[in-house]
């Protein structure tokens, strides 16, 4: 029944929106993995380029890149910025060689940078004046520059005590992880011309308050810079739990409802029309979900919505203070005696964050769901803009209006629906490259969305309509 219901809803559909000469989107996109029988929603499936790219991710290197962090002893905030081999400084240095080895490969392509400021003091963390060195690689896109994707790790890291920045604390999971991450993404794709815009970043100052990437948001910000998406991996190198089990073909991704930089305009809005569950991040969670859970990253992503864990945060957030979509990775299960914790032996047990408590496969299949997502946002058109739902007459169809983007292989769009009790899109129905479109049925009793489609057949995220009288 439900079936024949979708059947009747997207023929009729159709029909409405014969006014608008639809011819559908281009061949490439009618793919079986991507529509279903009656218009219903299918993951993407990833491409023989793609399936190359994820091939190349070495969990060899990843596992090299950990260790070799956590023998900096202390990659502390506090820690020293000038001995060659032990503190943050030390750590800086060796993450922006191995970047510079990366972009040596992209002919000129990517570019790194130290970029650098100085914090005062901020008690209870940052007690004194300290310098925050970000390293930031940017593989500049080769059709659509101006959009702008972020993936980051940090790497500082910290022991028992948030101020000792003597003691060793080695941060293999927290968060040489989600650095290895970063870095081996910099490494594959820096010899790939995505259409958008990647930057690989390794931030500092997560532990003592998110300073590193606060202020590469508010740079980013300041310059006007159009990011599109942010994921920050966070604790990803372990699928072993605090009671030993395992999960390791499981990622979660923390992704907030309401908008952290919500003004009141826009809370009204949502009040209004409902759309608490269809944030920009939402979004870009319901799209790492159709593009990375497949055979080719062996994983599947759990999606939490919340912000982050509870009353806890990350390098996300200072993106969603900028209004910037985005969204955090983070093993499935935690140890907490592997995070924060002095390196000891107590009543037989090892505490302290080591190497030989990470998983490297699996933080290998982390990249690969991070690689899928990225190199797919990358190479298909951005979110459509000013997406909205006309609302100047009572009738019970709807009617889409949105502004055409200027991606050079855009090849139409998608109009997206599902009952408002769903928590993924349901329905997709090809409207060509128009920039409206009426649907038959009512938006008082569904939700629905836009995407992009390139001539690729690849989708971008779906956008969410707000009112137009």
């Amino acid at each position: 029944m439900a079936e024949e219901r979708s059947r009747r809803v997207f023929l009729s559909t159709s029909a409405a929106l014969s006014a608008v000469a639809l011819t559908g989107v281009p061949a490439g996109a009618e793919e079986p993995g991507d529509r279903g029988p009656g218009g219903a929603v299918r993951p993407q499936r990833p491409d023989p380029e793609l399936r190359a790219i994820l091939r190349e991710i070495d969990e060899h290197r990843i596992e090299a890149t950990v260790r070799r962090l956590a023998a900096f002893g202390t990659r502390h905030t506090l820690s020293s910025q000038t001995d060659p081999v032990r503190g943050i400084g030390a750590a800086r240095d060796w993450i922006f060689a191995e970047m510079e080895k990366s972009a040596a490969k992209s002919d000129g392509r990517m570019t790194v940078e130290l970029q650098s400021y100085l914090q005062p003091p901020a008690p209870p963390r940052i007690p004194v004046a300290t310098t925050i060195t970000n390293v930031v690689a940017t593989l500049r896109g080769s059709t659509t520059p101006e959009r702008v994707h972020v993936v980051s790790g940090h790497y500082d890291s910290r022991c028992s005590d948030p101020l000792d920045a003597t003691k060793d604390a080695p941060g293999a999971d927290d968060d040489a992880s989600g650095v290895a991450v970063a870095m081996e993404l910099a490494r594959v794709l820096a010899t790939r011309r995505p259409a958008a815009t990647i930057v690989f970043a390794a931030v500092a100052g997560e532990e003592q308050g998110l300073f590193g990437a606060r202020h590469l948001a508010t740079q980013y910000k300041a310059a006007g810079t159009d990011v599109r998406a942010m994921f920050t991996n966070d604790i990803v190198g372990s699928s072993r739990a605090d009671d030993g089990t395992r999960d390791p073909q499981t990622i979660r991704l923390f992704a907030e409802g309401v908008p952290t930089s919500e003004t009141p305009a826009q809370a009204d809005i949502r009040r209004a029309v409902g759309g608490e569950n269809d944030s920009p991040s939402r979004q870009l969670a319901r799209f790492v979900r159709s593009v990375a859970e497949n055979d080719a990253t062996g994983m599947s992503v759990r999606v939490v919505y919340r912000r982050d864990r509870y009353l806890r945060g990350g390098d996300h957030i200072p993106f969603l203070e900028q209004g910037y979509p985005a969204a955090r990775f983070t093993e499935p299960h935690e140890d907490y005696a592997h995070q924060h914790q002095d390196v000891r032996v107590e009543n037989g047990k090892q505490f302290g964050d080591l190497p030989e408590f990470c998983d490297f496969p699996f933080i290998a299949r982390v990249a690969r769901v991070n690689a899928a997502t990225l190199w797919s946002l990358a190479t298909a058109p951005g979110a459509p803009e000013d997406v909205r739902i006309r609302t100047n007459r009572l009738t019970n169809d709807t009617d889409l209006v949105w502004r055409r983007g200027t991606d050079p292989d855009l090849g139409g769009y998608e109009v997206v629906w599902r009952e408002t009790t769903a928590a993924e899109w349901t329905h997709v129905i090809a409207v060509g490259d128009r920039t409206e479109a009426r649907v038959d049925l009512s938006k008082d009793n569904v939700f629905f969305g836009v995407r992009a489609v390139g001539k690729n057949g690849r989708r971008g995220p779906v956008a969410f309509p707000t009112p137009l009288s």
